[in-house]
């Protein structure tokens, strides 16, 4: 059986036709019927078609001329590397598949290297071979220079020129799943969990790649590192819904009921077994978030089902990070972690879509490295826990490590957002004929829109990939924005004293514009350290209190404004401090840049 197993996965940039091919694979392969087969078929949530963008790893199992192929096609953008990354443990090789009008990228270089790592099987392929490929000569050099490989499959995924070919190179260049004779774990059974999702009848279903063993419905298993048993309450294959089998044999892909409806059991990368004396498997390195947000319901009262929402919702996406924390004004929620501003972005939508979870989320916020004069050091993602300015010797900021790949026509251009983002290009080299520009910036300007400028100014022909570098020592203050003289905690924020006042005043104008006026006017301030650097001024409401009167003796309509004056004064005082903030203008405040 094993023999005629083929497990393997599709890696390319995004938009290169990832997901084109793999229904092309579906239809040539007869899984999903002619007539049946949307465009893109294996990207199941509604996000994905609307983005048009694959967000989550989807394995599917395909018969083809006697042989079982396992296929998990994968995300192209680099907010989802983890997923591919997980999706590359459970196979033997890789289709590499790059959109011959745009060449080599960035994301496919990274992902290369993530399969080069698994030492799995790579298989180069040239799509959209119907249109005008230039160069491609010095595009399959290219790829010989990044693979060792010189027999690419040119293909069109969209009309299905070369795919047949393709499908026989998996069956000939993919090995079968190495088998486990006379080993104890073969009698025990290994399967290693690379996703999940929630079932609401049948609780936490495992996507697992079995390595050893069989599993079938009834039997007690275990989670092996958290030592916990269940039942299994059902195996099966992803056709790709959810197909019952009698059993998964070693060497096949598929999932596992577990009957468990508490959404913080299982981990991903925990290993199924029937046994505790089998030794887990490796498991994967946990993901480090990039960028925080912090996230409430909409309801404070509806906490708990909130809660619940996110748990099972993290079963799905495991790259995001979570802490409990409060807030003075929006209650309780989280703190949330995530691997980009995309991924940061497609989370929340997903809580909101799939489990109609209405939400409040803050301003993205990334993790500074405090350190105090008495020689001890703390890590923030809220200016509120900032210390007091007496105590702190310096202020540490993450600076990633960016590569960008772009045609060198833009080289002028991309060198000056790195610099109006306070970055410093290190090196510029070519690689694979493609300029690649190798900087520093710091990483809350990573976040803050670099990407859409990035894209902007090179008409959408650069990427980018990053990671967390180090920390280094950099000005930083603390904004505080006051509202009727007192200051609004969850307004304030850390950022570059050179860019603080431009911040502040931006804030200034969203609450000057957005708030409700009233009967007196409301002085809205930006402080530093208690030093105002901007200010503006909410007027109050006009009311002619005067214009019954009509001719005579002004001092009459001089006294009713002398009165109205004080009322106002008197109520300015009576608020101080005391103006609320509706959320929706929170919102509007959290999103100034």
């Amino acid at each position: 059986m094993m023999e005629k197993i083929r497990n393997f996965a599709i890696i390319a940039h995004i938009d290169h036709g990832k997901s084109t091919l793999a229904d092309r694979f579906l239809e040539i392969t007869g899984t999903i019927p002619k007539e049946k087969l949307e465009p893109q078929y294996l990207d199941r949530l509604s996000l994905e078609r609307e983005r048009g963008i694959t967000i989550k790893m989807q394995p599917v199992t395909m018969e083809y001329r006697g042989y079982l192929l396992n296929l998990i096609d994968t995300p192209g953008h680099v907010d989802f590397s983890y997923e591919v990354s997980r999706a590359l443990a459970a196979v033997e090789g890789v289709i590499l598949l790059i959109d011959g009008t745009q060449g080599i990228q960035a994301q496919t270089i990274a992902n290369l290297e993530l399969a080069k790592k698994q030492n799995l099987v790579i298989i180069p392929a040239i799509n959209k071979i119907d249109l005008d490929i230039k160069n491609l000569d010095d595009l399959l050099e290219e790829i010989f220079y990044l693979t060792g490989e010189e027999n690419v499959y040119l293909i069109s995924a969209k009309l299905g020129t070369g795919v047949e070919e393709l499908l026989k190179a998996i069956i000939e260049k993919i090995p079968p799943p190495k088998e486990y004779k006379n080993h104890p774990d073969s009698i025990r059974g290994k399967a290693l969990v690379f996703d999940s999702h929630f079932d609401s009848y049948k609780g936490i279903i495992a996507h697992v790649r079995v390595f050893s063993g069989e599993f079938s419905k009834n039997q007690l298993a275990y989670f092996r590192r958290k030592k916990y048993q269940f039942k299994i309450l059902e195996v099966g294959i992803f056709k790709p819904d959810l197909k019952e089998k009698d059993k998964l044999e070693a060497g096949m892909i598929g999932y596992i009921a577990t009957g468990i409806k508490d959404a913080g059991i299982l981990k991903i990368g925990e290993t199924i077994t029937l046994d505790l004396e089998t030794e887990p498997l490796p498991g994967y390195e946990e993901p480090l978030p990039n960028v925080f947000a912090n996230i409430y319901p909409a309801q404070e009262e509806k906490f708990e089902s909130f809660e619940e929402s996110i748990r099972q919702l993290c079963l799905n996406d495991p790259a995001i990070f979570l802490e409990k924390i409060s807030h003075p004004i929006l209650g309780r929620g989280f703190q949330v972690g995530a691997l980009g501003l995309l991924h940061l972005d497609i989370f929340q939508e997903r809580l909101k879509r799939e489990f109609g979870t209405e939400i409040i989320i803050t301003l993205p916020s990334v993790k500074y490295l405090i350190k105090l004069k008495n020689g001890s050091q703390q890590e923030i993602t809220n200016p509120q826990d900032l210390p007091s300015i007496d105590q702190i010797l310096e202020i540490q900021e993450p600076i990633a490590k960016v590569e960008i790949f772009t045609p060198q026509e833009y080289l002028e251009g991309i060198s000056e957002i790195i610099k109006k983002s306070r970055g410093k290009i290190v090196e510029i080299n070519y690689e694979a004929k493609i300029l690649k520009i190798e900087s520093f910036l710091p990483l809350d300007e990573l976040i803050a829109g670099f990407f859409d400028e990035l894209k902007s100014i090179s008409s959408g022909y650069a990427s980018l990939r990053w990671q967390l570098s180090h920390y280094e020592k950099s000005d930083l203050v603390k904004l505080d924005i006051l509202i009727a003289e007192e200051k609004e905690p969850s307004l304030s924020r850390l950022v570059h004293r050179s860019q603080a006042q431009a911040i502040g005043r931006k804030i200034l104008l969203v609450l000057k514009e957005n708030l409700e006026r009233r009967e007196f006017p409301i002085k809205l301030q930006a402080s530093i350290n208690g030093k105002i650097i901007a200010r503006e001024t909410i007027p109050a409401i006009y009311r002619d209190i005067a214009g019954w009167l009509y001719g005579g003796d002004r001092t009459r309509k001089m006294k009713l404004w002398q009165k109205q004056k004080k009322g106002k004064k008197k109520l300015e005082k009576l608020f101080k401090g005391k103006v609320k903030i509706p959320n929706e203008v929170l919102i509007k405040v959290f999103k100034v840049k």
